[in-house]
Order: C-alpha cells, then structure tokens, then sequence
C-alpha cells in the first residue's frame, strides 16, 4: 500500500451509525462504505434504518440496519451484542441522532417565558442523552478491544447564540462540552487507544429544517438569506461534505486528535458578519 493508503486505510473496519435513517447520517454511511467499512445503521424506526443500509448493499457493500433506542442503556447493550455476533467488532462509532421539537423554538411571535418544558427536555434527551448513552454502551467495548473511534455531531448552535433554537442549542453546547471531557476521561485512563472528537456541521438542508430554511418553491426563506449572509462561502453544505472529516477522524491519521469539535461550516463561525 501506499503512503496515503496506510494513512487513511479503514478498510475492513466496522462502523456504527446511530440516528442512521438521516440524510446526514445515511450519506455519511455511504462515504465510509466506499472507503471498505462495514457499516450498521441504528434508528428507532427499524425501516429507515434497513433502507439505509439496503442502498448500501445494493452499491457492493456491506451493510446492515438495526432498531434500537439510544435512549434505553438495555436496547443499546441488546444492539451491540448483535452487531459483535455478527462482525465481531466496533471501531467507530457515529453519534448522529438527534433533532428538534417546535416547542424547545422561541419563534419571532413567542418570548423565553411561552417555552415548552416538556419539548426541552425531549431535545435534551434526545441530543445530549441520546449522545452520551451509546457512548458508554459502545465506548465500553472499544476500551476493552484498546482501539475506538468515537465522533459525536455538534452544530453552530453549540458556538454561538441563533435565534429560535434555545432547547436544540443547549443540547448541542451540551454534546461539544461532553466531547472533550470523555476524550479527556479515555485517554488518560485507557492509554489514548479511544479517541473522542466532534464535527459541527454548519447549515446543511435535512428533512427536518427544509421547512425553515426553503420555500415550497425551492427558494431561500428569510431566516436562509441570513443564514448565507454570514456563511462567507455564500451557500449551504452539501452532505457529502461530512464525509472527508468523519474519515479523518476515523482512522490513523487523526491517531493524535481527540477532543476537538471540527466546523465544517464554509467559515460561518469564523465570519464576524462584517
């Protein structure tokens, strides 16, 4: 192999994908699969999870979906038994479920004080809980093989303050906060052999914010005008611009970075809006 290809080789390796049904996630499970890895999809919804792995298959791959709940510590460890039956190992672990409820939004006709406790605490779980569970359940195994990549998914909400999104931006603060403290906890403990790290994806569109940021026509809404206003390379991402990242992070070129939160945002957080 070449020099690049030992840097960058996951072939062979196993990766596990959580919140699999996603756009994000699904494309980002393609990437790795084309790079030789293994992949296992996870979502609560055992059908989305099944078709992202199939489109996979169907490429050559090897792939496989599984239902589970990263909010039950029980159904995870069930899960993970029955990925280890079946490939023995776990090297990486994605951490992309997540999303958002209109009751944990402060929208422009409502103040801080009409805040529905009951959605915050669902984003909450789901975000930050449903971040740090299968953390421990699969971070467990990997500190016992002594090797492990974990990458857990941030946003610009986590960096500075955007309107709207109180619940969903607290979770995420929450996410890049626990990345560096179990990076921290991994490395010192368990000789380095588990990294820990996040990407920040900036304005991507998903099924879930289509809504808020596009036209039924296809054109940019107000809140997207602001959106590409300050994003200095004057678009919005593309999912398949997660991928190089996650790969990196992945393997044994990062062999030497944990615990940071990478924005791959088109300079929207490095832009002071003037």
């Amino acid at each position: 192999m070449s020099y690049l290809d030992n840097l960058f080789a996951l072939e062979g390796k196993v990766a596990v994908l959580t919140g699999g049904g996603g756009v994000l996630a699904s494309e980002i499970g393609s990437g790795l699969s084309r790079a030789g890895v293994k992949v296992v999809f996870l979502d609560i919804k055992e059908e989305a999870a099944t078709q992202a792995a199939d489109k996979i298959v169907q490429q050559g791959g090897i792939a496989r979906g599984f239902k589970t709940n990263v909010l039950d510590m029980e159904a995870l460890k069930a899960t993970r038994q029955q990925i280890i039956d079946e490939f023995g190992q776990i090297d990486i672990l994605l951490n992309a479920a997540g999303g958002n409820m209109p009751g944990a939004n402060i929208t422009p006709d409502k103040t801080v004080f009409d805040l529905d406790i009951a959605d915050l605490d669902k984003v909450t779980d789901l975000n930050f809980k449903g971040t740090v569970l299968p953390s421990i359940v699969f971070g467990e195994l990997m500190a016992k093989q002594k090797s492990g990549s974990i990458i857990n998914i941030s946003s610009m909400a986590a960096m500075q303050s955007i309107t709207m999104v109180l619940g969903y931006s607290a979770a995420k603060a929450a996410v890049s906060n626990f990345t560096s403290w179990m990076a921290m906890e991994l490395a010192m403990k368990y000789e380095g052999s588990v990294r820990v790290n996040a990407i920040a994806p900036g304005f991507f569109v998903t099924h879930q914010n289509r809504a808020v940021l596009l036209k039924p026509d296809g054109s940019l809404t107000e809140r997207s005008h602001k959106v590409i206003a300050n994003t200095p390379m004057g678009r919005f991402g593309e999912p398949d611009e997660l991928i190089g990242a996650v790969l990196f992070l992945s393997g044994a070129s990062a062999s030497f970075v944990t615990g940071v939160v990478l924005p791959i945002d088109g300079g929207f957080s490095s832009f002071s809006g003037v």
